[in-house]
This record gives C-alpha cells, structure tokens and sequence, in this order.
C-alpha cells in the first residue's frame, strides 16, 4: 500500500522557483504586508513570471502601502492607468474620489491627465478628459456653453 503525501502544489512551485510560500502563509501578516515586504527586483520577477499567488496578493491591496507608495501617489498612478486603458466612468469616479480623499487637488488630477499625453497620446486624453471632468463634479454639458475653442468668453 503507498502512503500518499499531501503536498501544496504552490509550496512546489515556489521551492522550484527559490521561494518559501509557506512561510507567508504562516505569518500574521496581511497578503499586502507581504506584497510590500518583497524587494522590488522580486515584485518584478513575480510579475514577470506571471505567479499567481503574487497576481491576487496585487489584486487584494487597494491602499498605498501595498505598493509601497503613499495612497494620494498611488491613486494619481491608477488614475493615470485609466488614461491609458481607456477606463470607465465609474472607474475615473472611483480613483478620482481616492485621490480626493488622499489629498490630490482638481488641479493635481486634471495635471496627470495632461501630463500623460506624450505617453498615452492625446486622443486617449481627450476621452478621458469629460469622464475626469465628471468624476470631479464638472458640469460637462455645459463645459462649451460660454466658452469659445480658445478659452475666451464668447
């Protein structure tokens, strides 16, 4: 009769890979306090490896200290993410108000919308710009009412 070992397949992977999961999971920290604990050299290399224990412990951390950023950085960067992906209003919504809450200004918002054009290019800014506008608090629908293309009161 074989005696059959219960082994956790991630402990095998990450033995394979240099890494002790168990010992992670065994601590009181939180998934983020771990996230946080790597070096960055080996954040880079789990996301470049693609491991999945390190994709869900990213997924899970929502405030600046999972990143290893302070939370107004961080959701400046995600807002800056939306840019670039295209996001949705209820996503520029959502960050914008973090960042509010973090301690980003209007002005400091609408400068990373303009500071991502050389990146992101500016069609990707102009689409963003009436959703950063609405999840500011913006009456966009009137945004053109007074105003000509140049700025000036008509």
């Amino acid at each position: 009769m074989q005696n059959w070992v219960s082994i956790d397949s991630r402990d095998v992977r990450d033995a394979v890979r240099g890494s002790n999961a168990h010992d992670r999971r065994t601590t009181s920290a939180t998934e983020t306090e771990w996230v946080s604990r790597l070096d960055h050299t080996e954040q880079l290399r789990r996301l470049a490896i693609n491991d999945a224990d390190f994709a869900q412990d990213c997924l899970r951390g929502t405030d600046g200290a999972s990143a290893g950023l302070d939370a107004k950085t961080l959701a400046l960067a995600r807002l800056a993410a939306l840019v670039a992906v295209g996001g949705s209003v209820p996503s520029f919504g959502a960050h914008a108000d973090a960042a509010v809450s973090a301690g980003a200004s209007p002005a400091e918002i609408v400068e990373v919308v303009v500071g991502v054009v050389p990146t992101v290019g500016l069609p990707r800014a102009v689409a963003a710009a009436p959703k950063v506008g609405m999840a500011l608090g913006y009456d966009i629908g009137g945004a053109f009412d007074d105003r000509s293309v140049d700025g000036s009161l008509g």
